[in-house]
């Protein structure tokens, strides 16, 4: 039986949606005469053109395409040279460039969402021109000093996209920001504990009012695969502190038995402990106890104990299927989410560790082939 976690991210309720029907880009690009002009949808797994048409004198464009289901990002390109912009309930943008510094130096009227995504872009295109100059040719105090900049420059960046992010976390620019990247390096992570609460609240958002979207499907899963390696490695650092620190010996367990009693671990000090962690809805569980009665049955008059700690998520099946066990049995009503579960890095059902007679952790998941001579060692 694999134990299963589950995280809930709470945010207030947004509005918004995106409308069905038609938008449309126009504007003009200067100094680009006979240059074709594409309109192309960034989608999550790959870039598409939607439209193109070859620039006049005058550099007029208009084009009118079928809004998305969802909020998209699109871009207007120019040989390399691409300006970004979203749809959501936009219907009508208006974007104007030149094309010798098409890409950054743009206006956009008709959404303040984009106009976000705009001071975002320049930013980050003005820190990856500084990143760029970081070149082999550089002495290492130069490079030192220009590295500095350049993160210094991105902190500026991210503070100013978070700002973004907290103020509306459902928007398209909230979304962008999360995605920006510097070389192939992106700026937030929900890996990096810094960056986890603005991911998390990006990908609530859009889980919330978007549940089906793939762009949600695959943030979402990314924050929270994030949170739950967070949660394994904190969990397995409690027990490394436990095996590195021997005067720490085990971590105490106080829960109520069967009949409410509640029995601490600490109480069986002097003893030589079996710590189990199982339930008795396992497929084998008749046989995994058969095997701890042969045990219990063997050493229990010389010292030997077991605390066994129950997963089951039914109390009813818990307290009939332990009703004759000789040992000690404990349930947290929490089941496999409780504390000790946790504490003890517990990841599947069976889990056992052996405590010696000083209450130090000597061995976790010892095979049961040899288990009988381990404990007969200890006593």
């Amino acid at each position: 039986m694999k134990i299963k976690y589950l995280f809930f991210l709470l945010l207030p309720a947004i509005v918004g949606c995106s409308q069905q029907g038609k938008f449309k880009v126009e504007g003009e690009v200067t100094d680009a005469e006979g240059k074709m002009l594409y309109i192309e949808q960034t989608a999550l797994l790959k870039t598409v053109a939607l439209d193109s048409l070859k620039l006049k004198a005058d550099g007029v464009y208009k084009f009118k395409l079928t809004s998305p289901e969802y909020p998209e990002f699109y871009r207007l390109r120019v040989e390399d040279k691409v300006i970004n912009f979203a749809i959501d309930s936009t219907e009508h943008l208006v974007i104007k460039a030149a094309f010798k510094n098409f890409a950054t130096g743009y206006s956009v009227e008709g959404s303040e969402m984009n106009l976000e995504i705009k001071v975002l872009r320049q930013s980050l295109s003005f820190i990856q021109a500084k990143a760029n100059e970081l070149t082999p040719q550089l002495s290492a105090s130069e490079r030192n000093a220009l590295l500095a900049d350049v993160e210094a420059d991105i902190e500026k960046h991210k503070e100013m996209a978070r700002k973004i992010i907290l103020t509306n976390p459902r928007s398209s620019a909230a979304y962008f920001a999360i995605y920006q990247k510097i070389g192939n390096t992106y700026l937030f992570s929900p890996y990096v504990k810094a960056d986890k609460p603005y991911c998390a609240a990006v990908a609530t958002a859009y889980n919330a009012f978007m549940p089906d979207y793939i762009r949600t499907k695959n943030l979402y899963g990314l924050v929270m695969d994030a949170i739950k390696a967070e949660r394994k490695a904190k969990d397995s650092q409690a027990w490394r502190e436990v095996l590195d620190n021997a005067s720490a010996g085990y971590i105490d367990i106080e829960l109520p038995d069967r009949s409410g009693n509640v029995r601490k671990l600490s109480e069986l000090e002097g003893k030589v402990v079996l710590i189990d962690f199982s339930a008795y809805q396992m497929e084998k569980s008749v046989q995994y106890t058969f095997e701890l009665r042969e045990l219990y049955n063997k050493y229990s008059g010389r010292g030997f104990e077991i605390y066994q700690v129950s997963l089951d998520r039914s109390k009813l099946l818990w307290e009939e299927s332990v009703a004759n066990i000789p040992w000690v049995c404990v349930r947290d009503e929490n089941g496999p989410e409780s504390v000790a579960v946790s504490t003890y890095n517990v990841q599947s059902a069976p889990t056992v560790f052996l405590m010696n007679r000083k209450g130090e952790i000597i061995a976790r998941n010892p095979d049961f082939s040899t288990l009988d001579a381990s404990i007969a060692k200890l006593l």
